[in-house]
């Protein structure tokens, strides 16, 4: 496999009412149409200080940043996973006067001030407007006319991507049908939630690069970008080298992460990455020494921001989500609604730039409450704020 060189490539931004003013993906696919698609010890606490991307000062403005630098985050490019608020789309609306479904969501959240929406499936209650599954054209037909009406955009969604590979004539036809869908929508990028692969071993990232640069070629076909989101075992080590085990398969590292080698062995123009803040943190905390192929222990501190400053414009969404710090539960932190918690965002979105290019999601997964119905949809609001007072430091 010929590993792929990373593009200075530069791409248009759009302007903010860019998604309100497109048809429904028509025109895209119409131009597009002759396109042929290709089948050291361990540490007690997160290491606060040892990667810019971390710091005890925040910096963040929870005003209006009077005084402070531009802001990190312009208005068009707040945006929100639906899955942090998905026990209201999933409510019944027959038995709760809180927003319920995704008509009502939406409404709520561009009353918060997002602009825009990242999927996460597209099953609501069955009670709501549209019924439970709008996962097909003329769902999507009803999801964008209510997303226009409430000037939001859809920007992704963590969806369907084919289990098989070889692709089956099944799986290959559903994931077109989900282009369709994204399409509709107005997307420029759809996804999945998951990594690439579980594996740790070269030979398996190499046939995920396979099946990704494959799929990219068929959803570039369609004009989106297809991305991948990470949690924190994919910025782990590769095994790559050294003493092979009792299966043949290699037991140490050349210190690359897994991540950062599917980068180089994807096609820039065919596979994009969605990095999830958060969880690279946590990988930050965990994986920070390994067993070289000479048997000596390295010790190699992550830094999410910048992996994604060497690799812009490979990452055109981001999900923020913030944390604790705990020294219990083994990942670092524990996760809390965006702007509470010390992951230092200020940081990382001023050392990454390119504002008007990244896409960044609010994400919490721990916001539904069994006991408080309404708490989804506050901290949606809390974290809008917390994302919208971010400033750059003046110099």
């Amino acid at each position: 496999m010929t590993p792929y060189s990373d593009p200075s490539r530069t791409e248009a931004a759009g302007t903010p009412d860019e998604g309100l003013r497109r048809t429904l993906g028509v025109d895209r696919r119409r131009f597009l149409g002759t396109c042929t698609a290709v089948a050291a010890g361990a540490v007690a606490a997160p290491v606060f200080g040892a990667a810019p991307a971390l710091a005890h000062d925040r910096g963040r403005d929870h005003g209006h940043g009077h005084g402070r630098g531009q802001v990190l985050v312009p208005p068009h490019k707040r945006g929100i996973i639906l899955y942090t608020v998905r026990d209201a789309t999933a409510r019944d609306p027959l038995a709760s006067d809180l927003p319920s479904g995704f008509r009502e969501v939406f409404k709520q959240l561009a009353r918060h001030g997002y602009r825009q929406v990242e999927f996460a499936g597209y099953r609501q209650h069955a009670n709501a407007p549209g019924g439970d599954n709008l996962e097909s054209v003329q769902g999507a037909r009803l999801l964008r006319r209510w997303l226009d009406d409430h000037g939001l955009r859809a920007q992704g969604n963590h969806g369907f991507v084919p289990p098989s590979w070889p692709l089956t004539t099944a799986d290959k036809d559903t994931f077109k049908k989900h282009l369709e869908i994204a399409n509709i929508l107005g997307m420029d990028h759809m996804g999945t939630g998951g990594d690439p692969t579980g594996s740790s071993y070269r030979a398996d990232w190499d046939v995920a690069a396979d099946k990704w640069n494959a799929l990219g070629e068929i959803a570039r076909c369609e004009g989106i970008k297809l991305y991948t989101h990470n949690h924190d075992s994919a910025y782990g080590f590769l095994l790559d080298g050294g003493p092979l085990d009792d299966r043949g398969r290699p037991t140490r590292s050349s210190g690359i992460r897994k991540l950062e080698y599917f980068l180089k062995v994807t096609d820039p123009r065919l596979v994009w990455l969605e990095m999830d803040i958060f969880w690279a943190h946590v990988a930050q905390y965990k994986f920070h020494t390994y067993t070289a192929h000479d048997g000596s222990t390295r010790r190699e501190v992550f830094d999410p921001a910048g992996l994604v400053a060497r690799n812009n414009k490979r990452y055109p969404l981001f999900h923020a989500k913030d944390g604790v710090v705990s020294t219990t539960n083994g990942m670092g932190y524990d996760m809390v609604p965006f702007g509470t918690g010390v992951i230092d965002y200020t940081t990382f979105f001023s050392r990454v730039g390119q504002r008007n290019y990244h896409n960044p999601m609010v994400e919490d997964d721990n916001s539904p409450s069994a006991t408080d119905p309404a708490q989804s949809l506050r901290e949606a609001k809390i974290s809008y704020d917390n994302l919208a007072a971010l400033r750059g430091r003046r110099r």
